[in-house]
């Protein structure tokens, strides 16, 4: 085999494998879970530890920027003809206090902060997770599971400095339980408080993904089809994207409303 055929066979291959290359990183961009793929944006490393900040952080530092800016912006003049944003500002206060009161009693009101905090920071993350271009801190387990966590030990820590060691223990321990039956239920009731940061978490996580992947698929669906076959799948598009929206504030309403429920339940524990 001559020189010049051993060089052209070469280049061969390596046109094929840079074609190829080319095909799997174009079918990556367009994967419906390249949306939730976190890219740093300064790279940061102190001994060791990645501390980079990503897209992920900057979406939770613009929620964060955004409630700050528009809480102070809407209380920034407290008139007696309240203006539009005073008026949106006193409307979340009033839903999440009635939301505490119903569900923890009046001593839930030392709570706020934590329930105000929580419901507007998902809320917020939700909803800019639906804006073009843009990414959902809510779809990482890590997120969702540390706001859960956050939430699940000033539980704890409350029905022991309220309750005791022990009203803390009879909480999973209802009265009336058989004395045969006690050491069960008793693991079951622990199991089941336990669990609940990793239950907290997934629920909004998995809530958020799947719509997310949905409207990916749909979306595809709309710029593969052209404009005539693809009228179907970009009416559905519009309708999903309301429901997600719909969605986006129920999870954070449904995330508050179930921290609000285990406070009560350390509240109401004798």
């Amino acid at each position: 085999m001559s020189h010049e055929k051993i060089s052209e066979e070469i280049a061969a291959l390596e046109n094929s494998a840079k074609h190829e290359e080319e095909t799997s990183n174009h079918g990556e961009k367009h994967s419906p879970l390249a949306q939730f793929e976190v890219k740093k944006i300064i790279d940061f490393k102190v001994g060791g530890v990645d501390l980079s900040f990503t897209n992920s952080a900057l979406y939770m530092v613009i929620a964060t920027f955004l409630i700050i800016t528009f809480m102070l912006a809407a209380t920034r003049k407290k008139l007696l003809i309240p203006s539009r944003l005073q008026v949106v500002a006193e409307g979340v206060y009033n839903f999440i206090n009635d939301m505490i009161l119903t569900s923890i009693g009046e001593e839930g009101k030392k709570f706020f902060p934590l329930i105000f905090s929580l419901f507007t920071f998902i809320l917020l993350c939700n909803v800019l997770g639906m804006t073009p271009y843009s990414f959902t801190p809510t779809s990482q387990i890590i997120v969702t599971l540390s706001l859960a966590m956050v939430s699940f030990f000033a539980i704890t820590i409350f029905a022991i400095l309220r309750n005791g060691i022990g009203g803390f223990l009879h909480m999973f321990l209802p009265s009336g339980v058989p004395t045969w039956m006690a050491p069960v239920i008793f693991i079951i009731e622990l199991f089941s408080f336990l669990i609940r940061p990793i239950t907290l978490s997934v629920r909004l996580f998995a809530n958020l993904v799947a719509g997310h992947v949905l409207l990916k698929v749909v979306a595809g669906f709309v710029i593969s089809l052209g404009v005539i076959f693809g009228t179907l799948p970009f009416l559905f598009s519009v309708l999903m994207t309301g429901f997600e929206l719909f969605v986006a504030v129920l999870q954070a309403y449904i995330f508050s409303v179930l921290v609000c429920v285990y406070f009560g339940e350390t509240v109401k524990a004798h």
